[in-house]
């Protein structure tokens, strides 16, 4: 049977939200960083996680 086209997952997993505590502490686990050095990330770069991680990678070096 067919999925359902009315029933949709809006979410956006190439994109992590400042908004949601548990998306940036998830974020900050994987890159060694605090949630702070995260969203400090995503003001200055966005939220698109293809340019986080080189970011978040140079800050831990």
């Amino acid at each position: 049977m067919a999925d359902d086209k009315t029933k949709r997952d809006f979410r956006d997993r190439d994109r992590v939200s400042a908004d949601e505590d548990y998306e940036v502490r998830y974020f900050a686990k994987q890159h060694r960083l605090t949630p702070e050095q995260v969203r400090e990330l995503i003001g200055k770069h966005g939220n698109d996680r293809k340019t986080l991680g080189p970011e978040a990678r140079k800050l831990c070096g």
